[in-house]
């Protein structure tokens, strides 16, 4: 059985004039992420996790953030066109666990919204999807609400 990890990580600075998408969704805060894309740091970690798990390189390879279509791009779009890579090449997602830090808002009431959009565009059920959110205990950038970031890894095996 070829089984294959893959680890990602993506930061995004926050700012007031954006808004904030985690997990597929838009979750209200006076802060939102920065980027070329909606700044989707949890499916952009687990589009990397599940992209080098195949050696396959990175996000920003695939979706270059200097090409105009990407603009502001839903990252569910970004995740389910890199599941397709993933498929193409034989391969399926056995599970994602991720992290998410970010001082606020709390997260944990987003998480089972959070499972269920990632397990339908990887084809695996929420059980598969461990999403956790924790702070930086109000240290560093991450704690003084500067930026957020997540990690992901994923496992995946032939199909």
């Amino acid at each position: 059985m070829d089984i294959r990890i893959g680890f990602g990580v993506d930061v995004h600075q926050l700012a007031s004039t954006h808004e904030l998408f985690i997990g597929g969704l838009k979750i209200e805060s006076d802060l939102g992420a920065v980027g070329h894309s909606d700044a989707d740091v949890l499916l952009h970690a687990i589009c990397d996790a599940t992209l080098g798990a195949l050696n396959l390189r990175d996000i920003g390879y695939h979706f270059s953030d200097q090409d105009p279509k990407y603009k502001g791009i839903d990252s569910k779009i970004l995740l389910k066109e890199t599941y397709k890579l993933i498929k193409d090449r034989g391969f399926k997602i056995i599970n994602i666990d991720s992290t998410v830090i970010l001082e606020k808002p709390k997260l944990n009431p987003h998480i089972p919204a959070m499972q269920a959009i990632i397990a339908e565009i990887l084809e695996v059920t929420e059980d598969r999807v461990s999403i956790k959110a924790t702070t930086h205990e109000k240290v560093d950038s991450f704690g003084t609400r500067q930026a957020v970031k997540a990690y992901a890894v994923c496992l995946m095996s032939a199909i």
